[in-house]
Order: C-alpha cells, then sequence, then structure tokens
C-alpha cells in the first residue's frame, strides 16, 4: 500500500473512533441534564441516583473522546501537512473555536458540576450541567463547520501567488448551507444514541428485576425521545441529501449507483456489481420507479445526473482523472445508515406501544432486544461518516484539492505503517479499558448513599473525572 492509502487508513480509524464517543458525549449530557431538572423540581431521589449514575458514563465517553479528538487532530500535521498549508488560513478558525469550547466551557462546568454537589447552590449546579450541554453542541457545530466547508467551499479565494485558499469572510463558513443541515442532522443522531444507551441500560436492569420503578421510568423518558430524534434525523438528513445532489452530485448518483442520468430517476434498493473499484455497471439492481426523482428533487419526473456523465464533465472542468468514488463503498454505507435509522425508529414505536398499555416492564423479549440493539446508532453514526468522507473522493476539498495532493511530501510507507500500527493498538487498549469501566459501572448501579443532610455524595463521580 502506498502513503496514501495508509495514511487515509489512519484517518479513517482515528475519526470513525473517535465519533463513537462524540454522540454519546453529546446525548448523554442531554439526558443527565434532564434527569437533574427532573430532581431539582421534583426532589425524588430516583431522579438523583439516575442523573448520578448516567454522569459516569457521560464522563467515561466525555474522557475517551477528547483524548482521541487530540490525535486526531494532530495528523493534520503528521500526514497531511499539504491540506494543512493550503486551508490552514480557513480551517484553523473553526477548530480554535472548538478547542475553546471542548477544553475550557465542557471541562470546566463539568468540572463544576462533578464536584458542585454540595458547595453551589441548586440552581447554578443545575445550569452547570446543562451548560456542558450546550458547549458540546458549540463544539460540534464548529467541527461541522469546518467539515462541511471541506464538502462545500464558501467564504475563500485562492491566493494565486501562494496558492493557499484563503478565508474572506468567516460568517459564510459558519452559514454554509451545508453546515446548516449537518448541524441538526447530528445532534439530532446524538439524541437518538443517548436514548438508545439510556433504554438499553434500563432494559438490562428491568429484565433483573433490578431497580424496577427506577429504569421504568428512565426507559418511558427514552423512548418518546429516541422515536422523535430518529424521525428528526431521517428528515433533515432528506433534506442534507437534497442539497448534497447540487453541491456535491456525484456523492448522490454513487449512493444510489445511478450511472446514467436519468429523468425520472429510480431509487435503488438493492444492487450488485461487479467486484471493483469503479465498476462500470450494476448486474442486478431492485428499483422504485420515480423515487429517487422525489427524493432528490421533490419531482416526480426530476432529473438526476449519473456516475457516467458527472465523469466526463469533471474531466472537462478539472481534467484527466478518475472522479469516481468507490461505488460499493458509498451505495452500501449509506443503505446501512439508513436501514439502522430506520430500525430505531420502528423499535422505539413498538416500545411506545408497549409502555402506553403498561407491559414494558414485563416484556422480557422487547427488552431483550433493547440491550443488544444499542449498537443500532453507533452503527449508523459510523457508517454515517463513512458515506459522507468515502463519497467525496477523490477530492479532500471538494473541487479544488485531491486527497493526493494534500498528503505530507518525504513520508515513507514504513513511517505511516508504523504509526498506524501503533495508534490501532492503543485504540484497542483504549475501547478495553472504556468498555470494562462502562459495564463495571452498569454492574454496580446507581447508589443510593447520601450524605446527613440528604445531599448526594458520590466519590465515584469525582474519581472518574
Amino acid at each position: 500500500m502506498s502513503v496514501l492509502d495508509l495514511s487515509r487508513w489512519q484517518f479513517a480509524i482515528t475519526t470513525v473512533y473517535h465519533f463513537l464517543f462524540v454522540p454519546v458525549s453529546i446525548g448523554l449530557a442531554v439526558f443527565t441534564a434532564g434527569f437533574h431538572t427532573a430532581w431539582y423540581r421534583t426532589r425524588k431521589p430516583e431522579w438523583l441516583r439516575l442523573t448520578r449514575f448516567f454522569g459516569k458514563l457521560l464522563l467515561v465517553s466525555f474522557a475517551v473522546g477528547v483524548v482521541t479528538g487530540i490525535v486526531q487532530e494532530f495528523q493534520f500535521g503528521m500526514n497531511w501537512s499539504g491540506y494543512s498549508r493550503f486551508v490552514g488560513d480557513i480551517f484553523g478558525a473553526p477548530l480554535a473555536v472548538e478547542a475553546l469550547a471542548a477544553f475550557f466551557l465542557e471541562s470546566t462546568f463539568l468540572g463544576l458540576w462533578i464536584f458542585g454537589w454540595n458547595r453551589l447552590p441548586h440552581r447554578l449546579h443545575l445550569a452547570s450541567i446543562w451548560l456542558v450541554a450546550i458547549a458540546s453542541s458549540m463544539s460540534a457545530y464548529f467541527i461541522l463547520a469546518a467539515n462541511s466547508w471541506m464538502q462545500h467551499p464558501v467564504g475563500y479565494e485562492v491566493n494565486p501567488v501562494s496558492g493557499r485558499a484563503e478565508m474572506t469572510s468567516f460568517f459564510d463558513l459558519l452559514t454554509n448551507q451545508t453546515v446548516l443541515w449537518a448541524f441538526p442532522h447530528t445532534i439530532f443522531g446524538a439524541l437518538a444514541t443517548g436514548g438508545m444507551i439510556v433504554l438499553g441500560v434500563s432494559a438490562w436492569y428491568l429484565l433483573r428485576g433490578r431497580e424496577v420503578p427506577m429504569f421504568c421510568r428512565s426507559a418511558k423518558l427514552a423512548l418518546p425521545v429516541v422515536l422523535a430524534a430518529t424521525v428528526l434525523t431521517a428528515l433533515v438528513g432528506h433534506f442534507q441529501a437534497q442539497h448534497m445532489t447540487d453541491v456535491q452530485p456525484m456523492k448522490m448518483a454513487a449512493a444510489e449507483a445511478l450511472y446514467d442520468t436519468s429523468a425520472p430517476a429510480p431509487f435503488s434498493l438493492f444492487a450488485v456489481a461487479p467486484f471493483e473499484k469503479t465498476p462500470e455497471r450494476t448486474t442486478f439492481n431492485i428499483e422504485v420507479p420515480h423515487g429517487l426523482s422525489l427524493l432528490a428533487t421533490n419531482s416526480w419526473n426530476g432529473k438526476v445526473e449519473g456516475i457516467n456523465d458527472l465523469q466526463r464533465r469533471y474531466e472537462r472542468q478539472y481534467g484527466p482523472g478518475d472522479y469516481t468514488p468507490v461505488v460499493g463503498v458509498t451505495y452500501w454505507s449509506f443503505r446501512i445508515m439508513v436501514g439502522t435509522g430506520t430500525l430505531m425508529i420502528l423499535f422505539s414505536l413498538l416500545g411506545l406501544v408497549l409502555a402506553r398499555r403498561g407491559r414494558l416492564p414485563v416484556s422480557h423479549r422487547f427488552l431483550g432486544w433493547a440491550v443488544p440493539l444499542v449498537a443500532l446508532p453507533f452503527v449508523a453514526n459510523a457508517t454515517g461518516w463513512i458515506f459522507t468522507e468515502m463519497g467525496r473522493q477523490p477530492w479532500i476539498v471538494q473541487g479544488l484539492l485531491r486527497t493526493e495532493q494534500a498528503v505530507s511530501p518525504g513520508l515513507s510507507t514504513g513511517e505511516v505503517a508504523a504509526s498506524l500500527a501503533t495508534f490501532t493498538a492503543l485504540y484497542g487498549v483504549l475501547a478495553a479499558v472504556a468498555m470494562w469501566l462502562v459495564l463495571r459501572i452498569v454492574r454496580h448501579g446507581p447508589k443510593p448513599e447520601t450524605d446527613a443532610a440528604g445531599r448526594p455524595q458520590d466519590p465515584d463521580l469525582q474519581l472518574a473525572y
């Protein structure tokens, strides 16, 4: 494998790994803040115990997310210095703001929340966990703004002397239509992730008959959040895909294995193609007539450009080259993302029906499935990012900089292979430690103890911090 291939593998592994924890932190921060709010309003001990219990899971996710995020950003100088030189004037600004949000706002208010149980006024203490949730969402917005610029560059000009892209409007960068769709899509997905975790953990306790009243409450709270969040994720994703059809038509064509421009364009349900990086056709394809036209253009006979026509257009516009992404990866990652989201909608809807009938605590089949189906949002989040990034190839910045031009010069295959092996091994150890901590927290369960004045005492939270 070349230096470029190994560098792409390394960044893909670290990015997907990091993004496993980002939606968990955002989603669990909102749920922890919600549980804390319920305790503040009712003073019922069940809500307090849930707050502290899920707060520990939040801390584990936050810690791993911060560590892996730092490593991810280091790679811009390690493996992708060509990219950093070209877009440093633009990309550095939102990353700097994100660092302020993540390391100053989130960490500061998280520390205040953990150590402030017996020291801060109740209202101010409650505000601190909500500020953690808000800061984590702010952090996500600036990261998505930077990524959205790579998908759809705006507010810039290329300096003819230096050959670098330079920012002309930070406001345009932050109001890029791509990020305006990507941000709610990500946040709703994070809420669905947090909801599925709360539901899965609650189901684990209900199956064992432990703390039934308390975890029945948390499960009933998680179910409508998961349903609403997944439906809204799908709705926003629909409009996001329509915008993508305008600014990244090749990604949409690859997502549907649409090789020839069609009006109307069918929606592909299941396709098989020759086992090649960029096959020129499909050998088997189950299609819904007019489906893609409706989804992409809101028109029964809307025109959608195909891979072959776009390849010819890009050759005329950018010069000779292969401008088609790996169709198989783009096609199936999109379908896995959509499929897992649909399963979450149906599963949460079933749970709400059972809850309404009062059968949720005794429905062992549903509860038994709720535990392993915690994996669904992680699969959806990972495949969503794979689709977003792989579908843009061969561009690292759409229409401006190819991925092959962004890799650091002077790197050897051995150097990148060594760092890839090291990162993969360390991340594997980190995953094992994080999983051990999570399982340990879940097995031990919420602690009931309070001090003499009835105020919460939980040294585990402080130790985790």
